[in-house]
């Protein structure tokens, strides 16, 4: 797999819920490659924005069939990261 901290990082995932983690928990979640582990998604976040991560927690989303007419596609699988940084460190995304 490709060692590129912006190939591992996709993007920011901005919500209600994430914006509530970033604020209270110091906790930021990120869209992420599906093939990517813990260790790679945290070495990528401390060299995008040069902080310390404690933890890095992962969840993947498997992709939905859905159909238009009779005609049947599935939208892609993909893979969720909350990141927590260290006490004192903080990303702005926006």
């Amino acid at each position: 797999m490709n060692s590129d901290p912006y190939y591992i990082v996709k993007a920011p995932l901005l919500s209600e819920e994430s914006t509530i983690l970033s604020t209270t928990k110091n906790q930021y979640v990120f869209r992420v490659d599906p093939r990517a582990n813990k260790g790679q998604i945290r070495d990528a976040i401390e060299r995008i924005f040069s902080v310390k991560v404690e933890a890095v927690n992962t969840m993947n989303y498997l992709g939905k069939v859905r159909r238009r007419g009779r005609h049947e596609g599935r939208r892609p699988a993909w893979k969720k990261a909350i990141v927590t940084l260290r006490a004192g460190d903080t990303i702005e995304l926006i």
